[in-house]
């Protein structure tokens, strides 16, 4: 006769390899009563995590899934510091300062001194979405100091494409900004200096521009923006500064284009935030944003604490947060230097140019962007073959590949894209290996064309 079991509630989970040691299942959604083993906890968890998809066949996400083991060693030495005791932590405090000097150099800012690094006026955040909240609330407190004491009768606006990235709509709608958004079309997926010119006014905070946007990859005309309000400022107009999100391509741009000038060579950006755990190639979560000069950092946004030892200025949403990103982000930059970044980078635009050409070479893809500007490939279907990006992307999935597709902004909410991002990690043969099971996955749909039968979107940033 066989045993009679206990009865398992919907919402637990069934202990596996450690089922001699429990008779009862272990709770999903409460705190177990009883303790457990800590190799029974780890296994317990590693398994349950082996569901997820692979990172490293995970192309839909700029965020950086692999560094050398060196780097993982000394960020797992330092997870426990936090960023924010810079006086029990003065090593690690100098080495973030160090990191917002790099950037700042990097991206041409005025004033950098060898000797003094508060010279350069910046600093790390979780990531470039807090990073952009941080350079947005520095533009509304110019725009505040500008406009006087009639400010709180007024609203403010902020200029922007309608594929920013989801953070700049949080940004107004948490601060209390208007929204200006610039249409996109099809066929055309940045903003253009006209639009901007036409948008702007007296109560515009800024304009935002994009150096890859996270739809194609694409960048935007920074200078020829700035030129428009260059010019616009000169004839009697409103004067307003620039913000680049470079959270995609500030890591990529200054090695493969030096020569384009988009950052602070133009008199007009006013400040920059770029992402560390995409192209800066560290594991999640940092970024930077980056100001011009302390002029562009208005005083009453920096708050001053003492309660944890020293006097500390502080600008960010955030107040406790590991310091192993910060360490980790150090680790590239003095572990690959600008050479390193310059080799890699190129390595990665010739993946997927390769890509690119592959796609464009039969005769499914009409593709929108190339891998050239950062490597990225944004590719569409050429005309009705009877079923649609999301079918690709399904199919895909089959293989173990995550390929994104989604739809384009407002007004080109029509046009539907597979985008594929190449980091580290997508070697050339893994590179061949996803050429090869797109060509069975055509194959596949053209015998069944399933007529758009996948509709949902798998969009990541």
């Amino acid at each position: 006769m066989l045993p009679n079991h206990p009865s398992v509630p919907s919402h637990s989970v069934s202990p596996a390899y450690t089922s001699r040691l429990f008779t009862a299942p272990v709770p999903a959604l409460r705190m177990p009563e009883e303790s457990m083993d800590p190799e029974a906890a780890y296994r317990f968890i590693h398994d349950e995590l082996m569901l997820d998809g692979s990172s490293r066949l995970n192309l839909a996400t700029f965020v950086t899934t692999w560094m050398d083991p060196e780097a993982g060693k000394l960020m797992a030495e330092t997870f426990d510091k936090n960023m924010i005791d810079k006086d029990e932590y003065p090593a690690t405090a100098a080495i973030e300062q160090r990191c917002v000097c790099m950037v700042a150099d990097l991206f041409h800012a005025e004033g950098l001194r060898d000797d003094d690094p508060s010279s350069a006026i910046g600093v790390s955040t979780i990531g470039s979405s807090e990073a952009v909240m941080l350079g947005g609330l520095a533009l509304k407190w110019r725009w505040r100091q500008r406009i006087g004491k009639d400010w709180k009768g007024r609203t403010p606006n902020l200029v922007m494409g309608s594929n920013v990235q989801v953070v700049w709509e949080k940004f107004c709608r948490y601060f209390d900004v208007e929204p200006r958004y610039l249409p996109m079309e099809e066929g055309r997926y940045v903003i253009t200096p006209e639009q901007v010119v036409d948008a702007v006014d007296e109560d515009t905070i800024g304009v935002v521009a994009i150096l890859g946007t996270t739809y194609t990859g694409e960048l935007e005309p920074v200078d020829q923006i700035c030129q428009a309000l260059d010019k616009l400022a000169a004839g009697g107009g409103v004067d307003v500064p620039v913000h680049v999100d470079a959270a995609s391509g500030g890591f990529v741009v200054p090695f493969l284009h030096p020569e384009l000038k988009w950052d602070f060579r133009l008199p007009r950006v006013v400040s920059i935030n770029v992402s560390g755990h995409k192209y800066g190639l560290t594991y999640p979560g940092i970024g930077f944003v980056v100001w011009r000069g302390p002029e562009h950092l208005p005083e009453d946004l920096v708050f001053r604490v003492n309660y944890l030892g020293g006097d500390m200025p502080t600008f960010t949403l955030n107040f406790s947060r590991p310091g192993n990103q910060v360490v980790g982000q150090y680790y590239n930059f003095l572990r690959l230097g600008r050479e390193g970044y310059t080799q890699i980078m190129a390595t990665l635009s010739q993946t997927a140019r390769w890509l690119a050409h592959e796609l464009t070479a039969g005769e499914h893809f009409d593709v929108i962007s190339d891998g050239s500007a950062i490597p990225v490939v944004a590719a569409r279907l050429a005309g009705d073959r009877g079923y649609t990006e999301f079918d690709v992307s399904h199919e895909l999935r089959t293989f173990g590949w995550q390929v994104p597709a989604y739809t384009m902004p407002d007004n080109a909410s029509d046009v539907s894209v597979l985008r594929i991002v190449v980091r580290e990690g997508l070697s050339a043969d893994l590179a061949r290996a996803l050429h090869d099971d797109t060509r069975t996955a055509l194959t596949t749909l053209d015998k069944l064309k399933p007529g758009g039968h996948f509709t949902q979107q798998h969009f990541a940033h």
